[in-house]
């Protein structure tokens, strides 16, 4: 691995696969640090178009120029091995290194590096612990994994020790990091398609853990059965969270939900009051997620009153329960859900709203979770009234598991519900502005391109 002093010496680093989230967080890091920074994607996106807009050269399609000009390479982990840029750059002994070890070179050169991990509420906790650290005056540098309004991108270079950012287990990335504090939101089946099961992901979480310094602090979610098997795996400091487990370091009681579903509750740390916070975000999954950032920000210094002010001005990250407009005096909004765990959270956030009935517009993300979690989803959609299933969002996968999105929807009739597979946008959106009444609520769940449902139904 390349170390982080040596990083000076490449003056021109190339990025293959510079539109995705990370990978463009990181181009603009290194541009911001006076790196010449090039890079390749697939296709256009408003992120791609942004990098440009910050006179960072991308090509759509391959950049062999570019390439050939670079002392360094970084691809991510969906480029294959066979990429031409990838093949070029290995012709030429252009040192190459992949995203997640490029980004453990990033957090070494921080002495304080914050990673929030866990399945479900990454970019949220990730998006409100960076917003407090903000209203405190730390001057962080940030990355993470959706756009925030905040900081008019998915990233922030700041002057400070500190580096926020979220940590993904998927491909045991995360591992390759250099965390003084991390954060375990929750452990859940996920990514099967790399760890086979949820033993395999708990031991490799327990690994994730063994990376903190015994100066160092991790915070777990003390309601989560599988984040309590992990204390044991470090000598750092460990604070601990929750809603019913009542021995938990930071508690939320007296929880009240105002009609747009955000919830106001008293937090108590070690069975003190602590502080009364108000979000504006809704569902109790959030106040979960509020609870791991008060404990990181209460073991950073941070004041009271800062942590109060930054969660109230969190109103959510793009593709977060992200309200898109109105049409038919009906509301619209859009989430990220991908996993049964999500979808039943974000149902039950809903239920907490005022409105007459809900319509969930649901894109299945990979085959192999659709296949693993088939009988889960269609437990999760059944909380909606209205169900309407489009075809599966392929990813990085190819359909050799035999599913498809007419099983998930065989799967909710035989739980005697109603749902219907319509593929084609235009027909969702025609059928969705033809029995939709006013006071209703629709919402497109999914990481896929049904994030653009919304704006046809809107416009």
């Amino acid at each position: 691995m390349i170390e982080i002093e040596d990083l000076k010496q490449y003056k021109h680093i190339h990025l293959i696969g510079i539109g995705g989230v990370s990978m463009s967080g990181i181009a603009e890091i290194l541009h911001a640090c006076g790196f010449i920074v090039t890079g390749s994607d697939a296709s256009e996106s408003e992120i791609t178009n942004k990098l440009i807009k910050n006179h960072i050269p991308v090509k759509i399609g391959h950049d062999l120029e570019n390439l050939q000009k670079a002392n360094l390479v970084v691809f991510s982990a969906a480029i294959k091995k066979d990429d031409i840029e990838l093949v070029r750059a290995k012709e030429l002994n252009i040192p190459i290194i992949e995203r997640g070890s490029f980004l453990g070179i990033l957090t070494k050169s921080f002495k304080d590096t914050i990673c929030i991990s866990g399945t479900h509420g990454k970019t949220t906790t990730t998006s409100m612990v960076s917003l407090c650290f903000l209203e405190a005056g730390k001057d962080p540098s940030i990355q993470v994994g959706a756009y925030l309004k905040q900081l008019d991108a998915n990233y922030r270079v700041g002057n400070s020790d500190y580096f926020i950012i979220e940590a993904c287990e998927y491909v045991e990335s995360y591992l390759k990091l250099f965390p003084k504090t991390e954060v375990v939101l929750n452990i859940d089946n996920d990514h099967l398609d790399y760890f086979g099961n949820l033993e395999n992901i708990i031991k490799s979480f327990s690994n994730y853990v063994k990376l903190l310094p015994e100066d160092g602090l991790l915070v777990i979610n003390w309601d989560d059965d599988n984040c309590m098997k992990l204390a044991k795996f470090t000598n750092a400091k460990v604070l601990t969270y929750g809603i019913k487990n009542e021995n938990a370091n930071f508690v939320a009681r007296n929880i009240n939900f105002n009609k747009n579903g955000f919830p106001t509750f008293d937090v108590y740390y070690n069975n003190t009051f602590y502080k009364t916070i108000s979000l504006s975000v809704p569902g109790t999954h959030n106040i979960m997620n509020a609870l791991a950032c008060i404990a990181v920000c209460h073991n950073y210094g941070i004041e009271k009153e800062d942590i109060k002010n930054a969660l109230l001005k969190y109103t959510g990250a793009h593709r977060r329960f992200e309200f898109k407009g109105s049409f038919n005096n009906i509301n619209v909004y859009d989430d990220y859900g991908h996993h049964p765990t999500e979808i039943l959270a974000t149902a039950n956030a809903l239920k907490q709203k005022n409105y007459n009935k809900s319509w969930v517009i649901f894109q299945p993300h990979t085959y192999s979770r659709t296949k693993n979690l088939l009988t889960d989803f269609a437990y999760a959609l059944i909380n909606f009234d209205n169900i309407i299933v489009t075809d599966i969002y392929a990813a990085r996968e190819t359909n050799t598991y035999n599913i498809s999105s007419k099983d998930l929807v065989n799967k909710i009739v035989d739980l005697g519900y109603n749902a219907i597979y319509m593929p084609d946008f235009n027909e969702i959106v025609n059928y969705i502005k033809q029995n939709a009444d006013p006071e209703d609520i629709v919402l497109t769940l999914g990481a896929g391109t049904v994030t653009n449902i919304g704006p046809m139904l809107v416009d």
